[in-house]
């Protein structure tokens, strides 16, 4: 019996030997396993980088707006009398010079015949006159008349003289009346309706219509000081582009067509600032060939080459939103990104400009955004100068590349690490 157990127990112990044996290899082979996971680094990440520097950016600013027709013109009725017909149609285009309406025109006419009678005896006077004149004269050099003679007879031919000029002058005056008896347009333009009826009586001053040029129309507007000084500043500089200003009419887009446009130019600048708003007052002027714009109408101007001197601006694209706030990724002297927090100021299109935060030289990543995180080693590659469409999950911007990967800021660098996290459990 001895026996059995003796090798009972040796084998027992060689089992429990060997066990540990191999579950302490296992354990080695685990831990070099391990170690050898952890010593694995992840390869650089390309992505073109800009260096950063100032220079000049153009903005394209939008301001509210009200057409205007500097040229209204209200037609009004200068003399008295039954308004005796209309020769237009009302809100239709009339024409500079255009007849438009006729008022009574007998008793103006009969001032006119009485007046060119006056005339004609004031003429007949002046004749006596002189000829008395004449006469006195010559007697005056016989010494037949007095020198008191010959000068009353000077003095009446004078006086008929004036008489003659008064009545020329009454003739002027009544011809003017009797042409005020018909009614023309000063200025072409499209006109109202009429504020007199046909057969009633016009007593001047009253208004009879009203003609509205509309073409070219004016638009004024305000805008901020800043925008104002920049523009002063270019328009000393003699740049064109300067003056550049595009018309749109808000509601006028539909789904096969953009909102109704024109094009035109700055025309006025104002020469201060309004206390109270901090604006300046502006003009453009807009070829209306159309006539779809009408005065009254509130519209937009658009100035698409407002300047900003002397900025820092990098792709909207580079910009991202941090746990603190907007930032971008900077390349370091180790070639390891670096979240760089900033601050923002205007948007120049696909651009943002940077207020605070980068410094001349600064190298900016500028595309793969939503696959970088700090202290990633970057292989940067030079920047071709056009901004990098959005990547797919980019938060508000839409898809543009349909084999982008990733996504911006917070939200991307969340998407991509649970990504990353359901790769490792996969695998384990």
């Amino acid at each position: 019996m001895r026996p059995n157990l003796m090798n009972y127990t040796l084998g027992f112990g060689g089992a429990l030997l060997l066990s540990l044996a191999l579950a302490g290899c296992g354990g080695d082979d685990q831990q070099s396993a391990q170690q050898g996971g952890g010593q694995q680094q992840k390869p650089p990440t390309k992505a073109e980088v800009m260096t950063v520097e100032a220079h000049d950016v153009a903005l394209s600013k939008t301001y509210p707006g009200q057409v205007r027709s500097d040229r209204e013109v209200t037609v009004m009725g200068r003399v008295e009398g039954i308004l005796e017909a209309r020769h237009y149609r009302e809100g239709s285009m009339v024409e500079k010079g255009d007849k438009l309406f006729t008022i009574e025109q007998a008793p103006y006419e009969a001032t006119v015949k009485q007046r060119q009678a006056d005339v004609q005896s004031a003429k007949a006077e002046v004749y006596r006159a002189q000829r008395d004149a004449s006469r006195y004269e010559r007697l005056y050099k016989n010494n037949s008349v007095s020198q008191q003679q010959r000068d009353q007879a000077q003095a009446d031919y004078r006086a008929a003289q004036a008489s003659l000029a008064q009545a020329k002058a009454a003739l002027d005056s009544a011809k003017i009346d009797l042409g005020y008896t018909e009614v023309k347009a000063p200025v072409s333009g499209m006109i109202s309706l009429s504020e007199v009826n046909v057969g009633n009586l016009v007593q001047p001053p009253q208004e009879l219509a009203t003609i509205t040029p509309l073409n070219p129309i004016e638009v004024r507007f305000s805008l901020p000081a800043d925008d104002a000084f920049s523009l002063r500043r270019q328009r000393q500089q003699g740049d064109d582009e300067a003056d550049v200003a595009v018309l749109t009419a808000p509601g006028t887009e539909s789904a096969s067509r953009e909102a109704l446009k024109l094009t035109g130019k700055l025309d006025f600048l104002g020469s201060r600032v309004d206390e109270a708003t901090s604006t300046v007052q502006a003009e453009a002027v807009f070829d209306n060939d159309d006539q779809l714009f009408l005065p009254g109408q509130f519209v937009r101007v658009t100035l698409p080459n407002v300047k900003r001197y002397d900025v820092y601006a990098v792709p909207t694209i580079a910009v991202t939103e941090g746990l603190k706030g907007p930032q971008v990724y900077v390349v370091d002297g180790d070639g390891k990104a670096e979240a760089r927090f900033v601050s923002l100021g205007e948007i120049a299109g696909d651009w943002q400009i940077i207020t605070e935060g980068l410094n001349p030289g600064d190298r900016v990543v500028v595309s793969g955004i939503g696959s970088i995180s700090p202290g990633d080693q970057i292989d940067a590659q030079p920047f071709t100068g056009k901004v990098p469409k959005p990547q797919n999950n980019a938060g508000e911007n839409p898809s543009q590349e349909p084999d982008a990967q990733g996504g911006e800021g917070v939200a991307g660098a969340q998407r991509d690490a649970q990504k990353a996290n359901g790769g490792q459990n996969g695998a384990n």
